[in-house]
């Protein structure tokens, strides 16, 4: 009883923390989709500029890339819109040289989104980065050493789960529902397994699904956690809670699909495609990790703040995580089923 009642508090005051951060997850509830300038460079002074941002519906940002020299202030030389993206060409010829200049990206300082940068020089030397809304600029130095930077796309991967409102509640769906012990770990080691497996498929194109399809069904994993949360006094015991590795395992085949979204879709880094991967997923777990910390610290100041409650929050704490995380869920599933 004392276990049940404890368990209680900290999920009440859970609950609390998730009213008060709705408006925050509601506005993350698509994962934030990196852009791309991808510049390759095809002889002195002649190179081809490709921008890649991402679109909700019809609608962008405000994002513009610029060089310093000013080759790609004039209008596109073409401009297409593919499903979530918009694409614009430039095509320079006669243009200052590309080393020394500085790339910069108009309002992404307004933004949450990142920039992959792709420069290919001439001689075959490959210059991967990341533009990022706090520095929105980067000066091309081609002489020095080609190749991925390993920081890059590490640190891509981190920011990605943790702006991943969706991803990140169907982990904590699980971490309530199976609780901070050795069966959590066997849950979260079989999610990382499968959204790997998929992840990689999908990234270098050995499967694809659209991705409006996927995120409607990461919506409803997430569903169906929060039914799993609901408490339900003489009903059997089920499948998820005997065996929550096995569906932490089936959702986390779907989760991979959603977080090669970002890398397929924008096109890994030709000739480092398995390093940008696997240093990508990296990312991701580190990222997961540091949130399901952080979680779990969280809940053991809410145990001990329990404490000083002064009402009975048990019939609250037993229901009001489940309709928390489900309201959440049915709204993303909703609006995704719209999209499609």
């Amino acid at each position: 009883m004392r276990r049940d009642a404890t368990r209680g508090g900290w999920l009440a005051l859970a609950a609390v923390l998730f009213l008060a951060l709705l408006p925050v997850c509601v506005a993350q509830a698509h994962e934030v989709r990196p852009a791309l300038i991808q510049i390759t460079e095809t002889g002195p002074g002649a190179y081809d500029v490709v921008w890649k941002q991402p679109m909700v519906g019809d609608m962008t940002i405000h994002m513009a890339p610029h060089l310093s020299s000013g080759a790609i202030d004039k209008a596109p030389t073409g401009e297409t819109r593919s499903p979530g993206f918009l694409v614009r060409t430039w095509r320079i010829s006669g243009g200052p040289p590309l080393d020394g200049q500085t790339v910069s990206i108009e309002g992404l300082t307004q933004t949450v989104t990142d920039v992959l940068m792709r420069v290919t020089t001439a001689d075959g030397k490959v210059v991967n980065d990341v533009i990022r809304p706090a520095d929105p600029m980067r000066k091309l130095a081609l002489a020095g050493p080609a190749g991925l930077k390993i920081p890059a796309y590490v640190t891509l991967g981190i920011e990605h789960i943790l702006t991943g409102a969706d991803h990140l509640m169907f982990v904590l769906g699980l971490l309530l529902l199976i609780g901070p012990n050795w069966r959590l770990v066997k849950a979260v080691s079989a999610f990382t397994v499968a959204h790997s497996i998929t992840l990689a498929l999908a990234a270098l194109g050995f499967v694809h699904f659209p991705s409006a399809i996927i995120e409607a069904l990461v919506a409803l994993s997430i569903v169906f956690v929060a039914c799993e949360l609901v408490p339900a006094p003489g009903r059997p015991e089920s499948l998820t809670h005997k065996h929550p590795w096995l569906i932490a395992f089936t959702f986390g085949l779907l989760h991979g699909l959603a977080f090669a979204g970002a890398l397929a879709e924008v096109g890994l880094p030709k000739g480092a495609e398995p390093q940008a991967l696997l240093l990508f997923n990296v990312g991701v777990e580190i990222g997961q990790l540091l949130f399901i910390g952080v979680a779990i610290g969280a809940i053991w100041l809410l145990r001990r703040a329990r404490a000083w409650l002064t009402v009975d929050t048990t019939v609250f704490a037993r229901v009001a995580p489940a309709y928390v995380i489900g309201c959440f869920a049915a709204y993303w599933l909703i609006e995704r089923i719209f999209a499609v």
